[in-house]
């Protein structure tokens, strides 16, 4: 499901133009805009740069309702998804849901001058119950990723959250290419959240790896 099913939500939900290598379109606005975004970055403990906030997402009056809420970096994009089985039951029981969580939003970084997007899943409480670890929830989560090979599982803290966080290396046959991906999962009395990072390939992925980590560390419960 995973390819060519996430290719296939980037063109028909977010706003690209061209499906490609797990839903990331369009081309890069240049450097300008990178290179001002990294002036805000700073470094975390473990040395990766984290972006500059600009705005909160996950409260009812933004872009997207979610059960935590995080900062977003300057120019990342949300956007909700909207659900697609009306138009299509196939095409959207087929791509907005993997193992128990369901894609409900897109951040978008090209107008930060990237190829990807920061997606995020969630499940209801019947879905992705309180009393689900977050590892079970992830694991269940990567179940449905095909092509991956040197996952590292490791338990972290997202903001106060307890969470668990996976790097993998994802394997595309049909491109005969490899990129570096990363997914964390939490889970809240409002079910579980997996957020999710991808990039066009292993250089876009760790170009937005600071909007990641700064979604990371600023991550609290919705009634936080």
């Amino acid at each position: 499901m995973r390819i060519p099913g996430r290719a296939a939500v980037g063109a028909a939900v977010a706003i690209g133009v061209i499906g490609m290598f797990g839903g990331l379109t369009g081309c890069s606005s240049g450097s300008g805009d990178d290179n001002k975004s990294r002036k805000g970055d700073k470094s975390s403990k473990g040395g990766v740069k984290v972006a500059a906030a600009s705005g909160e997402l996950g409260g009812r009056d933004t872009a997207c309702a979610l059960p935590v809420r995080f900062s977003l970096a300057k120019s990342w994009k949300p956007e909700a998804v909207k659900e697609l089985a009306g138009a299509d039951p196939e095409l959207g029981s087929t791509l907005l849901s993997q193992g128990p969580v369901t894609l409900v939003c897109e951040i978008d970084a090209k107008p930060a001058g990237h190829i990807g997007f920061l997606r995020v899943w969630t499940g209801d409480k019947g879905k992705a119950a309180a009393g689900t670890e977050p590892r079970q929830l992830l694991k269940a989560f990567m179940a449905g990723e095909k092509g991956v090979r040197d996952a590292q599982y490791s338990d972290v803290k997202a903001g106060d959250l307890p969470a668990a966080e996976i790097s993998y290396i994802l394997d595309n046959p049909d491109l005969d290419e490899s990129k570096r991906e990363r997914a964390l999962a939490v889970v809240t009395p409002k079910g579980g959240v997996v957020l999710h990072l991808g990039g066009l390939d292993s250089d876009e992925h760790d170009a937005m790896l600071p909007a990641y980590e700064l979604a990371k560390q600023t991550m609290a419960g919705a009634g936080g």
